[in-house]
C-alpha cells in the first residue's frame, strides 16, 4: 500500500480553517508529520480522540515549560550521534525523521533546523564502539531506524555485526504503529533481519505503541513478519495525557500486547520537555495508573517497571504511601548507584525527581533535587496549580 506523508497542516481535511490557523504556530515551532495512513486511524468528529491528540499540534504546547534536553543527553555524549549512558550499552541517533511526529517526543530538538545531535555518518560512533569492549548492546535510534531505506540500514547491521562484542541491536522504532506497510510491503526487510539473527547477532525491535487502537490488523501482521524473522519482540511508552492516562486503556495495551508477542518492557514517566506540558502526568499519578493496571492482567501481561529515565540513571518508581515516594536506580550513569533506593517526601504535583526533596538516597539523586530551579522556556517545568 502506497502511503502518503503530510508534512504541512493545511493538507489535513479534519481540522477546520480555523483550527488550522490557531495551530501554525505550533507546528512552526515543534515540527508535524503524519501519514495517511495514521491520519484514516482518527476519529476526526472526537476532539479529544487520543490518536489525534497523539499527533496533532495543541495550542498550549507553547505555554513555557520544560527543557528540550530534558534527560541532558548531550553530557554523555562522547562523539556526535552516539550516546554512552550505561556501561553495556550505546546508542547510535542514525536518523533525524519519523513516520510521524509525537507531539509529546522527549527528543523533539532533533526536528529542529539547529538540531546536531544526529550523524548520518554512523562510523565515528561505530568507531568509538568498535573501541570499548564493554559495549555489548547498541540502540538505534534517532528518528526512526526504519525510516531509512531497507540497503542503509543492512549497512549499519553489518558494521556492527563485525564487531565481536556487540551481541544485541536494538531497533528503537514506531512504525509499525505509525505505518505497518513498512515492514508489510518489503520482503527483504525480514530477510535481511533473519540473516543477522541467524548469524549469531540478535535484533530486538522495540516497538512504541502507545493506546490499543494503534494495535490494527496490518500493525499485528508486521509484528508477526518480524517475530517469523526471529526479531525480538517489547514495547515501551510513556504515560501521556489524554492518550492512556487511564488504568483500562493502559491494561487493554498490556493484554493486547502480550497476545501478539510484543510485550511491555518499560512504562516511563513523561520527561519534562519543551513543549510537552499538555501531555504530562504527575508520579504519583502515573504510578497509580500504572498499578491499577496491572491489577487487571496476567503475569505475562505485568512485566514491565515505571520508570524515569532521568539525566543520572533510569529511576524506578516502585512505591508510594502518604508520605513518601519510594524510587530505585534500575540504570546507572555512575556504578556506585546502580541499585540504590531514592525516598523522596511525596508530592502529588511532582513530575520529576527534579522536584522532589529527597529524604534518602545517593548524593546524584540528592544533587539533582537540590539544583533545582523554577522552570521557564527552555528551562525546566513549573509545577501545576494543583494536585490531581
Amino acid at each position: 500500500m502506497r502511503v502518503r506523508y503530510i508534512t504541512h497542516l493545511s493538507k489535513l481535511d479534519g481540522l477546520t480553517l480555523e483550527e488550522r490557523r490557531r495551530l501554525e504556530p505550533v507546528a512552526a515551532r515543534y515540527a508535524f508529520r503524519l501519514n495517511s495512513y495514521y491520519e484514516r486511524l482518527i476519529d476526526w468528529d472526537d476532539p479529544d480522540d487520543p490518536l489525534r491528540r497523539l499527533v496533532i499540534p495543541l495550542e498550549n504546547e507553547l505555554n513555557e515549560w520544560g527543557d528540550l534536553d530534558a534527560s541532558h543527553e548531550a553530557s554523555y555524549t562522547p562523539v556526535r550521534g552516539c550516546q554512552h549512558k550505561y556501561t553495556d550499552t550505546a546508542l547510535l541517533l542514525v536518523n533525524e525523521v519519523c513516520g510521524a511526529y509525537c507531539r509529546y517526543c522527549f527528543r523533539k530538538r532533533l526536528f529542529m533546523n539547529d538540531n546536531d545531535d544526529v550523524s548520518l555518518d554512523h562510523r565515528p560512533g561505530l568507531r568509538y564502539i568498535q573501541e570499548h569492549e564493554e559495549i555489548t548492546n547498541v540502540l538505534l535510534t534517532g528518528g526512526d531506524p526504519l525510516v531509512l531505506s531497507t540497503r542503509r540500514l543492512d549497512a549499519i547491521l553489518n558494521d556492527l555485526a563485525a564487531v565481536p562484542h556487540v551481541r544485541i541491536v536494538r531497533i528503537g522504532t514506531k512504525m509499525a504503529a505509525f505505518n505497518p506497510y513498512r515492514v508489510l510491503d518489503d520482503p527483504e526487510l525480514p530477510k535481511i533481519l533473519a540473516d543477522y539473527c541467524d548469524s549469531g547477532t540478535q535484533i530486538y525491535v522495540m516497538n512504541h505503541f502507545d493506546h490499543p487502537r494503534e494495535l490494527t490488523s496490518e500493525a499485528r501482521r508486521a509484528i508477526g513478519v518480524l517475530r517469523e524473522a526471529g526479531v525480538m519482540m517489547v514495547n515501551q511508552c510513556p504515560i501521556i495525557r489524554g492518550v492512556n492516562d487511564d488504568p483500562r486503556v493502559l491494561a487493554a495495551l498490556f493484554r493486547e500486547l502480550s497476545f501478539i508477542g510484543s510485550p511491555q518492557y518499560y512504562v516511563f514517566q513523561g520527561r519534562p520537555t519543551a513543549g510537552n506540558e499538555p501531555y504530562e502526568v504527575p508520579i504519583v499519578e502515573g504510578y497509580r495508573i500504572f498499578t491499577e493496571a496491572n491489577r487487571q492482567v496476567s503475569g505475562l501481561a505485568k512485566r514491565a517497571r515505571f520508570a524515569m529515565s532521568h539525566r543520572t540513571g533510569k529511576i524506578e518508581i516502585f512505591g508510594v504511601d502518604d508520605s513518601y515516594i519510594y524510587m530505585k536506580y534500575h540504570r546507572a550513569h555512575r556504578k556506585n548507584d546502580y541499585g540504590q533506593v531514592v525516598v523522596a517526601l511525596r508530592d502529588d504535583c511532582a513530575h520529576w525527581l527534579d522536584q522532589l526533596t529527597v529524604v534518602s538516597g545517593p548524593r546524584s539523586a540528592a544533587r539533582a533535587a537540590a539544583d533545582y530551579r523554577p522552570w521557564g522556556r527552555g528551562g525546566r517545568p513549573r509545577l501545576p496549580a494543583t494536585p490531581f
